[in-house]
């Protein structure tokens, strides 16, 4: 039962990620198809973000 709680938690925060992603990505989209590819970088945000960290702590 404790591991459906956690679960949960981590859908949380990925979901208010995506909400605050989208909500960005669509804030400083210039056309259409930059908001189109503003949403499908928000669904991917967790990836992109855990790359740029290790890309920021290993390249100095």
């Amino acid at each position: 039962m404790m591991g459906h709680m956690h679960k949960r938690g981590g859908e949380a925060v990925y979901g208010l990620g995506f909400i605050g992603a989208v909500v960005y990505y669509l804030s400083t989209a210039t056309g259409f198809w930059i908001g189109v590819l503003g949403f499908l970088k928000a669904i991917v945000w967790p990836a992109m973000l855990v790359y740029h960290a290790f890309h920021f702590l290993y390249s100095h």
